[in-house]
């Protein structure tokens, strides 16, 4: 079967000609789990620090023997385990750039691809769902009294977070880098305003995007959009510290967090780490399911097929020149 692996270790921003595809020997199906054909799978910032072996304390993987990991949607082809059927679709995170996999069945999740499109399951229900699920309510806990600003907007993490504070009722307001992307925001992600940081003049055009405060900032990008963002907070305002996407291929040192803003306004900074929130999957399905059903929680992806074409896709992703989730078509024969 056909894998995607590294082709030499990485030591700065990933791009295509890191990687490599090889034939690798097929895998059997194990003693209570499943032999399935990756249909669809996952490409995610996090990856690019986790081939770096920066992420979590994770290893990286091993240049020309690992898989890259990703979250992968699959069909079952073999199973040892009565959970699964031959031909069930499944969810996992525990993926990988590679034809087939092997799995435990603890390891899986069957998904409904009847009533809820294939892609909503590495998207809106996915890891990037359940993070912006997981920042929004549970963390931040927005409501109808809320003006939320988030960067990132047009990404697969701001975007829902964005759709969720609007179904709960607050003002959303999105940053995000291009023209595009912003009516991306606007148009199809339903938020009240969306500011080009490209833009000249983009932080007189927040200031007019924001009559009121935000009460609640969701970041995703770096240090310098936290300050834009803390500079216009109300007072005793909260901050979810989902990412630092700016940080993660520098060479420097950790990012430093401004002080001095958050004092002055009073503000509560909670750190999001989504592994926490695994436990509260089924919760977060049951929430999302009547939305993402109901078209009001809406996805946009960045899809090739085949996996030759992972490692470019990536590269884009990495330059922060995608537009949505990242995704690769692996099998022939997708589900409509």
């Amino acid at each position: 079967m056909k894998q995607v692996v590294l082709a030499r270790t990485v030591e700065d921003i990933p791009c295509a000609a890191d990687f490599a595809l090889i034939e690798a020997p097929d895998t059997g199906c194990p003693d209570g789990g499943v032999l399935a054909e990756v249909v669809d799978v996952s490409l995610d910032p996090y990856v690019g620090s986790r081939i770096r072996g920066r992420h979590m304390g994770e290893p990286p993987p091993r240049p020309g023997l690992d898989p890259i990991p990703g979250h992968a949607i699959m069909r079952v082809l073999e199973s040892r385990t009565p959970g699964f059927n031959v031909g069930d679709m499944a969810w996992t995170t525990e993926g990988a750039w590679a034809e087939r996999i092997a799995l435990a069945a603890s390891s899986l999740r069957r998904i409904d691809t009847a009533t809820v499109p294939p892609g909503a399951w590495l998207s809106v229900l996915g890891m990037p769902g359940l993070t912006a699920w997981a920042g929004v309510t549970q963390l931040a806990k927005v409501g109808a009294d809320d003006v939320l600003l988030v960067d990132a907007a047009a990404g697969a993490v701001g975007g829902t977070a964005g759709q969720l504070a609007k179904a709960a009722g607050a003002r959303v307001v999105g940053i995000a880098g291009g023209p595009g992307k912003c009516r991306l925001a606007r148009e199809v992600f339903g938020f009240d305003a969306c500011i080009d940081y490209k833009a000249p003049g983009w932080l007189d055009e927040l200031d007019r995007a924001l009559p009121a405060p935000p009460t609640v900032h969701f970041e995703n990008v770096s240090t310098s959009m936290l300050e834009v963002a803390l500079a216009r907070l109300k007072p005793y305002g909260r901050v979810v510290l989902c990412g630092l996407a700016g940080q993660y291929h520098a060479s420097g040192g950790p990012a430093r967090i401004p002080v001095g803003p958050i004092i002055g306004k009073r503000a509560q900074l909670m750190g999001l780490v989504v592994y926490d929130f695994y436990p509260q999957w089924d919760t977060f399905i049951r929430e999302a399911m009547p939305l993402v059903q109901a078209g009001r929680l809406r996805y946009v992806e960045d899809r090739v097929t085949g996996l030759e074409n992972a490692p470019a896709l990536f590269e884009r992703l990495m330059a922060g020149n995608n537009t949505g989730k990242c995704v690769v078509a692996v099998s022939p024969g997708r589900p409509a």
